[in-house]
């Protein structure tokens, strides 16, 4: 604790005058918990998302054989492969629900193996599921703002002062009910916005995990199967979204078992079977690939 003591005064002749008072220190600014946008460039900024060699075993079982991909910012990245090929415990270690037994994951250059999810997700990395999750009880509309208020509090804002970091967390924390409103209109599910996010139907729940995690604005976005449960206008719609948000600067990940439904929607394709990156590069390229067809 800093003590500030008043400035004493003297008496000169017949009149009080003040001493010069004393400087006041300079409070350092808290320590940052991370920056606005994640833990700063690294060595590769604007790599986008990456993983190198990334090996899981289950017991004596290799789920993710060496697996290595890029998913560059403002691109779309698409990860196929068969049921049981490892597409979902290769995003479980991306994103940190899964600790790999080799590998190293970085985003924008920055090292992320070995970080919880949590500080993961304050570096910039949002993820939806297979099974979409939500707080079943809240309403659709709750479930969005809440998420754009817990990335209000734990994002680090621009600012060059503490005072000013906290006068733009405190605006953005306000202004979480603007966003939740506009993110349910541009997935399609504003609807729904006053209904219990546990009464919605399959589609309009896989809609509402995405919106979730739009509201943390990430670098890098995770999608795992995200056209299933989807109607046919839907999963139209959610194409053209997800181009738009590549369009926007983040990097996107996408997971599917059918090659020809992501040919259309990423710029470049992954192939996994057994664990192993099989095939990558363009999608017209990986579709003539002899090891593609074989699968």
């Amino acid at each position: 604790m800093i003590r500030i003591t008043a400035a004493p005064r003297r008496r000169t002749g017949r009149r009080w005058s003040v001493l010069t008072p004393l400087p006041i220190p300079t409070l350092p600014d808290p320590a940052p918990v991370l920056p606005a946008n994640g833990p700063g460039p690294g060595p590769e900024a604007g790599e986008g998302l990456r993983a190198m060699g990334v090996t899981v075993r289950f017991g004596g079982t290799t789920a993710v054989d060496g697996a290595a991909l890029t998913a560059p910012p403002g691109t779309v990245t698409g990860l196929v492969g068969p049921a049981g090929s490892g597409k979902t415990t290769l995003c479980d270690v991306l994103t940190g629900l899964c600790r790999p037994a080799r590998g190293t994951v970085r985003l924008d250059g920055a090292e992320l193996t070995g970080r919880p999810p949590h500080e993961r997700a304050r570096c910039g990395l949002a993820r939806t599921f297979q099974r979409p999750t939500a707080f079943w009880s809240l309403t659709v509309r709750e479930n969005v703002r809440l998420a754009a208020e817990i990335h209000a509090v734990t994002r680090r804002p621009p600012g060059r002062s503490a005072r000013d970091r906290w006068r733009r967390r405190r605006a953005a924390r306000h202004a979480a009910g603007e966003v939740a409103d506009a993110l349910l209109e541009r997935v399609g599910i504003a609807a729904y916005a006053q209904r219990p996010a546990g009464s919605v139907p399959p589609e309009v729940a896989r809609l509402l995990e995405l919106a979730r995690a739009l509201a943390a604005r990430p670098r890098a976005l995770v999608l795992d199967e995200p056209w299933a449960d989807l109607s046919e206008p839907r999963g139209r719609a959610l194409e053209v979204l997800v181009r738009d948000l590549a369009a926007e600067g983040p990097a996107v990940l996408l997971t599917g078992s059918d090659l020809e439904a992501l040919i259309g929607v990423c710029d470049v394709l992954y192939v996994l079977d057994a664990g192993r990156v099989v095939a990558s590069g363009p999608p017209v390229e990986v579709r003539a690939d002899p090891r593609v067809r074989s699968l």
